[in-house]
């Protein structure tokens, strides 16, 4: 494979694979292994891979070391590769090198067995060897590569293998052949600043007599905006270039403008040599005791941290990958990644360049750093390759401990815009150049830490593993941030679980078991609903609008959160919206009007208002949905509220009441309803309901409630009576419940009144019943959803009618199928459960009801997860919220990380009414109109 970087009439860097160029387009070389899996036996490899991937060697997650203590080098597996290669004739008087995108860990290369250079030692940095003297043309030639997992420089296994994640070994970034002219440019470095001074330092090589170099600057159209050139003499090894570009178009992350530098040796001489960098005409300062500005304004991260992963191929990637990486970060509304904990590859860095995310581009080195000598080549060679993206605005020195700090001036050596460089911390006393970095802190803690004297920029904050991590508590923690004078944002903990294809055992998905799984996303970049809440918490365009209330106009209040974007760039629209009924074949909206919506004139970080000019009837509708659009076309949100309540849903959903008579009878342990062929068991004794029967389908196992989930009670007294023409039965309690209610309506609807209340904080609030959860096929429901929610993490999810069919899902473990079936789903109108014995439905006329489905817990178990109401069908009144894994110690209590973690309190009795068919009623797709009583509406 053959590639000329920028083709012109001028003379070109060419460049030759030898390997593949990413994870789905490999070449096979000779292999051969000295431990594990098919060792000592030559074979086969595909070459960029993890030999791991391949069948070879032993899998090593970087936490062995704890496991094992020093035995963790039984891992010291070495790889020889073996590859057979031929040179164009036409590069016959060039330079030629090797290069390695990346190798896992220590590298040995010989080119027709002589060696190419000293061995490399780092796992993620691109190296090279001038191999012009070594190869032949006309021949075979041939390449031999030594990669040892363990290397020889025990700072850099300290750095890199003693770590919180995945450890494989091999040539794992591509390998190819450059060719160049003896007189050439070997690199450049760029500053460009926002008022259009653009600076270069351009590297010469084998300048042999005197020349021109020549610089050009082009926009994104192609057109030259400025040029300049300059004399290079005899044995220039460097060159400083300045250039002027009046009024340029800006690099911000809501901006990504892009230029183009092309640098040209002799350009007008056939036989000159050109290359091309692309950059940003942006200014990163860090303003001490201020905060972190670009441009002129001062931003604040909503980041998350991203392993470079995918489960089959590990740490070998594709450009595809990092693209849909990139348009994840963005759909979650977020505008910065870090970059942990090593540098990626070069495409996402091109990616986030010309898609827009600020950069955190860092040095490996866990909690354990490389030694001074070994870190200066390393740092060297990231910030050569990576010093010409403007997304990058930070070098991240090592994480948690893991920062020489002999190396931070190494930096600006190579880096002409003079970039900070951030210690990612742990640890008080990390904090440099104004920038405290401390990870894990609770939202008490980060109030403190926002007093100063240093900007807050936590590079690890939330946790992701388990369920709601990531987001629980976001909503407390960002108004923190946003408005502190000191917030800088921060970088959740992390972007995808990192799980590996196992294949030494049939290709199960490994993620280490709490180790390793600790994304807002799956492997394979499943959504959970973390992700959702997330693009809600961090939407640039902020409502904070819950119910519309009895006099809304159409007219909610918006703040403006980008930083360089005003929202007349967006679009709006809105639509009113009718849900589907619970017979209906489907789930979702009926009867959608679309409106256009003005888009409003606010400036960055100001207030304003939208008016959405609905039309007269827009109170005939079910729901108002509003969606905001960004400059680019992409959604931001979509939010939504009721424009019905819940009684008025519940009357279009209960049929038209028939003159069938309810029977009421009783034995010596029940009281029985009756009613067009449904039969409802209630037991004398407990006042719950103990069994059902019906005459034309089979029976349901639904019973054993409504029991109350919080308190203790005692039954007092009975009573059976007629309300009108209907038979009642009233079971009165001393304690927390006050009384439960049953009647039954003449097409068979039962009717559940209830009533209790509660002393102090709890956990949850209501009522459960029993159903065998091995029963569950699907639950449909009108309200929020598809996700489940916590108290501390009710965002992301949206008013519709939803159906999610039954899986045992946990975040974090496979199988990794989301929408999770169970768990708390807010905002609930019914729920129709379809079952192996049938269905029923469950109807309530009062607003804000939360029903949990079954039992489910994370991945660190119950004790480490909120203790789950008994019973396995819940209708409740309050959620608990969730605590994350990593906050002020394992497995925290949920308020540390702000009042949405604080337990509900109630302070006045709480009446529900609940309404059950069990079975599929008659003419249940008719669109009939049952008309409540309002006797039968409880109130407060």
């Amino acid at each position: 494979m053959f590639y000329a970087i920028c083709a012109n009439a001028q003379v070109t860097k060419q460049v030759q694979y030898l390997s593949g160029t990413d994870n789905e387009h490999t070449v096979d070389w000779d292999f051969w292994v000295t431990g594990g899996r098919n060792a000592g036996k030559w074979g086969k490899i595909a070459v960029p891979s993890h030999w791991e991937q391949q069948g070879y060697g032993a899998y090593n997650y970087g936490r062995d070391y704890v496991t094992y203590g020093k035995n963790f080098q039984f891992h010291d597996e070495k790889g020889l590769y073996k590859h057979t290669f031929s040179i164009p004739n036409s590069w016959k008087g060039k330079k030629i090198a090797i290069v390695f995108e990346g190798a896992m860990t220590d590298t040995e290369v010989k080119i027709n067995s002589r060696t190419a250079g000293p061995k490399h030692q780092g796992s993620f940095y691109r190296f090279k060897y001038d191999i012009t003297d070594n190869v032949v043309f006309g021949k075979d030639n041939l390449l031999e590569a030594t990669v040892a997992k363990m290397s020889e420089d025990n700072t850099v296994n300290n750095a890199e293998r003693l770590a919180d994640y995945w450890i494989l070994g091999g040539i794992y970034r591509p390998v190819y052949l450059e060719a160049t002219p003896v007189a050439h440019i070997t690199w450049t470095a760029i500053d460009a600043k926002a008022d259009g001074t653009f600076r270069a330092n351009v590297y010469l090589e084998g300048i042999k007599k005197k020349g021109l170099l020549q610089v050009e600057l082009k926009d994104n159209a192609g057109r030259v905006v400025a040029t300049e050139t300059v004399t290079v003499n005899a044995a220039d090894t460097l060159k400083n270039v300045s250039l002027k570009v009046k009024n340029p178009l800006l690099w911000t992350a809501e901006t990504p403008h892009l230029y183009h530098a092309v640098f040209s040796l002799d350009p007008k001489s056939k036989d000159g040599f050109q290359t091309k960098e692309r950059f940003g005409f942006r200014t990163v300062e860090v303003r001490e005791g201020d905060g972190i500005f670009v441009n002129g304004t001062k931003v604040k991260m909503k980041g998350v941290n991203r392993h470079v992963w995918w489960p089959e191929t590990g740490r070998t990637v594709n450009k595809q990958l990092d693209l849909n990486d990139v348009r994840l970060i963005k759909q979650m509304n977020m505008n910065a990644v870090r970059c942990s904990h090593y540098p990626p590859d070069k495409s996402f860095l091109e990616l986030c360049d010309s898609l827009g995310l600020y950069v955190l581009d860092e040095l490996a080195g866990w909690q354990k750093a490389y030694g001074t000598s070994v870190g200066k080549k390393l740092v060297k060679e990231m910030v050569v390759r990576d010093a010409n993206h403007p997304s990058i605005i930070l070098w991240s020195n090592g994480n948690e401990g893991g920062h020489n700090k002999e190396l931070v001036g190494e930096y600006e050596k190579y880096d002409l815009s003079a970039r900070k460089v951030i210690h990612a911390h742990h640890r008080p006393g990390n904090e440099i150049n104004g920038i405290d970095c401390n990870h894990y802190e609770d939202f008490y803690s980060t109030k403190k830490i926002l007093e100063g004297p240093n900007i807050y920029m936590p590079t690890e904050f939330l946790h992701a593993q388990d369920d709601g991590g990531a987001a629980a508590g976001l909503a407390d923690i960002w108004e923190l941030h946003w408005n502190s004078k000191l917030g800088a944002g921060g970088f959740i903990w992390d972007f995808a679980d990192e799980g590996i294809v196992r294949t030494d055992f049939n290709g199960v998905i490994d993620v280490n078991r709490v180790n390793a799984p600790d994304g807002i996303l799956g492997p394979h970049r499943e959504k959970e609903g973390s992700f959702y809440a997330i693009r809600e918490i961090f939407s640039p365009v902020h409502i904070t609008l819950k119910k519309l209330t009895a006099d809304f106009d159409g007219t909610i209040d918006v703040e403006n959160r980008y930083h360089h974007t005003n929202l007349a760039s967006c679009q709006f629209e809105y639509k009113l919206v009718n849900f589907e009924k619970p017979y209906a074949d489907r789930s979702g909206m009926d009867s959608v009007l679309v409106g256009k919506v003005t888009s409003p004139n606010i400036d960055p970080t100001q207030q304003g208002k939208i008016n959405l000019a609905l039309p007269s009837n827009w109170q005939t509708f079910d729901a108002l949905l509003l969606t905001a659009i960004d400059p680019y076309g992409e959604e931001i949100y979509t939010w939504s509220w009721r424009v019905r309540n819940n009684a008025a849903i519940a009357a279009s959903v209960l049929p038209v009441k028939t003159k069938t008579a309810v029977e009421l009878k009783e034995d010596s342990v029940h009281y029985i309803f009756k009613a067009n062929g449904i039969t409802a068991f209630i037991s004398k004794k407990t006042g719950l309901l103990a069994d059902l029967a019906n005459d034309y389908s089979m029976k349901l196992s639904f019973n054993n409630g409504p029991q109350l989930v919080n308190g203790e009670s005692a039954l007092q007294a009975v009573k059976a009576f007629q309300e009108g023409d209907l038979p009642v039965v009233e079971f009165s309690y001393q304690g927390s419940l006050s009384f439960i209610r049953w009647s039954m309506q003449p097409d068979g609807w039962l009717k559940l009144d209830y009533a209790y209340q509660l002393q102090g904080p709890v956990s949850f609030a209501g009522v459960s019943f029993d159903f065998p959860e091995n029963y569950a096929i699907t639950a449909k429901w009108l309200g929020n959803g598809p996700y489940r929610v916590w108290k501390n993490r009710l965002q992301g999810v949206s008013l519709n009618t939803w159906e999610n069919m039954y899986n045992d899902s946990k975040a974090g473990i496979g199988p990794w199928v989301f929408p999770e079936f169970k768990g708390y789903f807010s905002d609930v109108s019914w729920i129709q459960f379809n079952t192996t014995q049938g269905k029923f439905l469950v109807v309530t006329p009062q607003d804000d009801m939360y029903v949990r489905l079954f039992d489910f817990y994370g991945i660190s178990g119950p004790q480490g997860y909120p203790k789950l109401p008994q019973g396995n069908i819940s209708f409740l009144d309050a959620i608990p919220p969730i605590g994350t894994k990593l906050a002020m110690g394992i497995n925290s209590k949920a308020e540390v990380n702000g009042p949405a973690g604080e337990l509900s309190t109630f302070d006045k009795p709480l009446k529900r009414t609940l309404y059950f068919y069990f079975g599929l009623p008659k003419g249940e797709k008719e669109n009939t109109q049952f008309v409540m009583p309002k006797e039968n509406i409880l109130t407060d």
